[in-house]
């Protein structure tokens, strides 16, 4: 193959795949309703192989959501875990169990094992029990009894949180938190949305309805593609600056780590694709910071206290502020200095 016809399909390759993103997204979009930039951030943590922390009340389409994106695939597989104190480790990952027939040890694959996989209510599970899936969500691989067993590609976790109730729950660690791309609510409806709902609702659940349109192999090119698009360099410099003010602004007690600015780069790479653009601007970055480095800041006692009542949201949005004003955006013409046109009319 020639330099020139490789590189021709190279830079098709980002045009083809925010096609396919975006049928992805309208195809998620008739069944969740009223959504869809928070649709478009699960899938841009999709596209960048990335997990999801839904921190939602119930009855907000979180399993609609998860099983959607699962049926969207053609033979794509979801399950679901029902966190509780008593869930174990095994219950997660699978284990081995003795055959006497073949006087051998057989493995069952736990629910991990899976495409798209609903942890609800995770905060209700042991911190062992949790820790479980720190390895297939770092490494997209289990190891039960010394034996690693990779996991099905493409590969999502969607985590969900109940904020209001607390009792008998396990607050997440830090180190379980950072392996989130992204964390993000959904929300109820607005009222035309909830109509809608109910009307579809009346005779069976739209989701028996939802037709697959993408093949594994398609998800996977969305993956290789979010690779092409291209980040100015000032721009690269401005998402390090931003997530090293998070250890430094006022009121952080812990900032956002390494894996923070690997998270906001490659999320801003997914969103630019599902924006039908091959290049990132600062609006992904704006539009990502708090989904993405949020979750991994944890905050003064001190802080804490001055801003009592207003939610740890308002709070975040302050230090959010702070960042800014510490690593200010650069302001040239990413348009002008992007490689590549833009693939599509949207430009943010």
């Amino acid at each position: 193959m020639s330099g020139a016809v490789r590189r021709e399909e190279e830079s098709s390759r980002p045009a083809e795949a925010s096609a396919l993103a975006r049928r992805m997204l309208d195809n998620v979009e008739t069944v969740v309703h009223g959504k869809r930039e928070e649709v478009a951030l699960v899938l841009a943590a999709l596209a960048c192989e990335g997990h999801v922390l839904l921190e939602d009340v119930p009855g907000t389409a979180k399993t609609v959501l998860a099983r959607a994106i699962a049926q969207t695939i053609e033979g794509a597989t979801v399950t679901r875990i029902q966190c509780t104190p008593d869930l174990q480790p095994a219950d997660v990952t699978g284990l081995s169990i003795y055959n006497q027939k073949t006087r051998d040890f057989e493995f069952r694959p736990g629910p991990v094992f899976a495409n798209v996989l609903l942890v609800d209510e995770i905060n209700r599970a042991m911190p062992k029990t949790q820790s479980a899936l720190l390895e297939a969500m770092a490494e997209r691989q289990v190891t039960v009894d010394g034996v690693t067993r990779a996991l099905p590609e493409p590969f999502l976790v969607i985590a969900t949180e109940n904020p209001i109730e607390q009792e008998g729950t396990f607050p997440l660690p830090e180190a379980q938190l950072d392996r989130f791309t992204v964390r993000t609510s959904l929300g109820y409806p607005g009222r035309a949305d909830e109509v809608r709902i109910v009307q579809e609702q009346r005779h069976g659940h739209p989701l028996a309805r939802l037709a697959p349109i993408l093949s594994a192999d398609d998800v996977r090119a969305i993956q290789r593609a979010v690779e092409d698009v291209y980040v100015d360099d000032l721009l690269l410099d401005w998402i390090v600056d931003l997530v090293r003010a998070t250890r430094e602004v006022e009121g952080v007690s812990t900032g956002a780590s390494v894996r923070g600015s690997l998270a906001l780069e490659r999320t801003a790479r997914g969103r630019a694709l599902l924006h039908e653009r091959e290049f990132v601007v600062p609006e992904d970055v704006d539009a990502l910071f708090l989904p993405v480095l949020g979750h991994r800041i944890l905050l003064t006692t001190t802080f804490l206290a001055e801003i009592r009542g207003l939610g740890r949201d308002a709070a975040l949005e302050r230090i959010r502020d702070r960042s800014f004003e510490l690593a200010p955006r650069p302001e040239p013409d990413w348009h002008e200095r992007a490689s590549g046109p833009s693939l599509g009319p949207t430009a943010t």
